[in-house]
């Protein structure tokens, strides 16, 4: 690992960083298909989880976020922990030379050296645990850091304490996993039963199990602004079009291909090397480049 000193000045000197949360409040999908899911979609990038094994071995980050971003995706994390997930932080760089999209660090952020080298790396946001970080105290130094820095910070919660403890933290943007980290299993009445307790100033994101657009629309009636789709999007052959399928569009708006318009992005099944032209939100030019639970979204 490099010094602290040098990760910090890397930090310093990155390009400066995209408005996460004003990404999540603005739905992209919802302006060229009338009718979509009202909330906003974090598209994960993984190869695999703890749960399932490896996802997806034809795996390229750059253009599976490619065809997110022609899908619509509102930002785009991606899992950079390696023992569980398979993620690197290669994967983050190479996902920032394609999109222009607001990006989350997912690891197990537990110390000030990860969120500057998340910033040295791209992102533009960080996943804060509170399970995995226990107080209020350390939740909120790991937020301010993130937000000196100019990133937000998802506060991840699972219980009623977990999310008294992250609004203790001062968290803006609260993600309700609705997956159990003890047992993998998922129920989206998690995010039902806590969203009543989020105040309206705080920014509610509903994390895994979402896997239609009726799970989006109970969420949102709930009171969640954005999704968090990891597992349901990456196991499927073209995950642009899986999205495109989960906000309920219907068809591709414009500028965003879906299936048999020019093909996957390349690392996707069936692509077309090639095939892909502009899109909001891509840069098809750009080259491609310790514990259970978190990003395991599906």
């Amino acid at each position: 690992a490099l010094p602290l000193a040098e990760v910090r000045a890397a930090a310093a000197a990155a390009p400066p960083p995209r408005d996460f949360a004003a990404a999540l409040a603005r739905p992209r999908h919802l302006g060229a298909r009338p009718g979509a899911v009202p909330v906003a979609v974090i598209a994960e990038v993984k190869r695999a989880s703890p749960s399932r094994g490896v996802i997806r071995r034809d795996f390229d980050p750059a253009a599976i976020a490619r065809a997110y971003a022609r899908a619509g995706a509102s930002a785009i994390s991606v899992l950079t922990d390696a023992p569980f997930f398979q993620g690197h932080l290669d994967h983050l760089r190479a996902v920032r030379q394609a999109v222009d999209l607001p990006l989350l660090r997912k690891d197990f952020i537990l110390d000030p050296y990860q969120v500057y080298e998340a910033r040295a790396a791209g992102a533009d946001a960080v996943l804060l645990i509170a399970a995995a970080l226990g107080d209020a105290g350390p939740i909120r130094a790991l937020r301010e850091l993130a937000e000196d820095l100019g990133m937000a910070a998802l506060v991840e919660v699972h219980t009623p304490a977990e999310l008294e403890m992250a609004l203790a933290a001062g968290a803006r943007i609260v993600g309700i996993n609705n997956r159990d980290l003890r047992t993998f299993e998922t129920r989206l009445e998690t995010t039902l039963e806590l969203a009543g307790q989020v105040p309206p100033e705080v920014l509610l994101v509903s994390e895994s199990g979402i896997r239609t657009p009726e799970d989006c629309r109970r969420v949102a009636a709930a009171g969640a602004r954005a999704v968090l789709v990891g597992e349901q999007l990456m196991r499927q052959p073209d995950p642009g079009a899986a999205l495109l399928e989960l906000v309920g569009a219907g068809r591709p708006g414009p500028g965003a291909p879906g299936p048999g318009a020019g093909g996957p992005a390349p690392g996707v099944s069936g692509a077309s090397p090639g095939a892909e032209g502009p899109v909001a939100g891509a840069r098809p030019d750009a080259p491609t480049a310790a514990r259970e639970g978190v990003g395991t979204c599906g």
